[in-house]
């Protein structure tokens, strides 16, 4: 049986899995991520964020220098609605305050702010309103400015938006979609931060190992890749593969103009697709897999696909 994957069936593909897979551990599924997710718009008029150099904080007091910024801080196109229609279920988030400023919201950031918080996790709600036996993965693992009374308002507001739809924290090979159904639960929150301990719908970091190959060469991204899967836990945790180039401060300078996309992007996302046409999902294999730029590929259809592998395997 060939799971769906047309851009219509995206939005839905994982309440339409069969059941041989629905009764599987959402760990030994192949699942889209994006990488730095709420990248699609960040505000080139704000102050630099705080993941920041001191050096490049004083430059960037030069619009233009935030101009040449946004090339390079922006990883993704599509908004989280548009993600999620697309079949993405895995959202790698990095999080601030805006120092000086009043109160305690926070803001995705990534080199400059992006939007509230809040506003995108109502969008991802809304979303979720509307495809009951969708689940989705929420990384929170960088956070910036930010002291006990900010994460303590973001937790708040986590809770406020998704109620009764967070999945807490248990073994992870209990968490497939057909229990998490039955519970109405769609919402698994990983908070790298200590404060996890105090909240039982908040997962440790270390439930969802996502190594960093740190590199601009495509061949030495995909062999990390490999050693990194082999290397996965059996048991115990999620596994995230980031399928990502990362800019040296040379590729930046020589670069300027272009940005990410053109420089890095556009002429290696068909080798790392064909790296992913490769995988098989499994308790050894891959199970989360994230991108740049999600949209420029096939990418969410190619990984949602992989886990026909896994109904072969069923049938035989």
């Amino acid at each position: 049986m060939a799971l769906e994957s047309s851009s219509s069936s995206s939005a839905h593909w994982m309440g339409s899995l069969p059941s041989a897979l629905s009764a599987l551990p959402l760990a030994n599924l192949a699942i889209p991520g994006s990488h730095d997710s709420f990248s699609y718009w960040v505000d080139e008029k704000s102050p630099v964020g705080p993941d920041q150099a001191t050096a490049i904080k004083r430059l960037a007091k030069i619009s233009l220098v935030r101009k040449v910024m946004k090339k390079w801080s922006v990883t993704q196109n599509l908004t989280f609605k548009e993600q999620l229609e697309g079949g993405i279920r895995y959202f790698d988030l990095r999080v601030s305050s805006k120092p000086g400023e009043a109160g305690q919201e926070i803001y995705f950031i990534h080199g400059l702010f992006g939007i509230k918080v809040w506003d995108g996790l109502m969008e991802i709600n809304t979303f979720l309103e509307h495809h009951p036996k969708e689940v989705i993965f929420l990384d929170f693992n960088h956070f910036y400015a930010m002291d006990n009374n900010h994460h303590a308002y973001l937790i708040s507001r986590i809770q406020e938006v998704f109620g009764s739809r967070l999945c807490p924290k248990e073994c992870v090979e209990n968490v497939t979609l057909q229990n998490l159904w039955e519970k109405q639960q769609q919402v698994l929150i990983f908070y790298h931060h200590c404060l996890y301990e105090q909240y039982p719908f908040l997962w440790p970091g270390n439930k969802i190992p996502a190594p960093w190959a740190n590199t601009t060469n495509v061949h030495k991204l995909l062999q990390f890749l490999d050693t990194t899967r082999g290397e996965r836990a059996k048991q115990g945790t999620f596994h995230v593969s980031q399928a990502i180039l990362t800019p040296r401060v040379k590729t930046i300078a020589r670069n300027l103009i272009r940005g990410l996309k053109n420089t890095l992007v556009h002429k290696n996302l068909p080798s790392i697709l064909d790296w992913v046409k490769l995988q098989k999902p499994g308790v050894m294999g891959v199970n989360i897999i994230t991108s740049d730029f999600v949209e420029l590929v096939d990418f969410a259809a190619t990984v949602i696909a992989l886990n026909e592998l896994l109904l072969e395997d069923n049938e035989s």
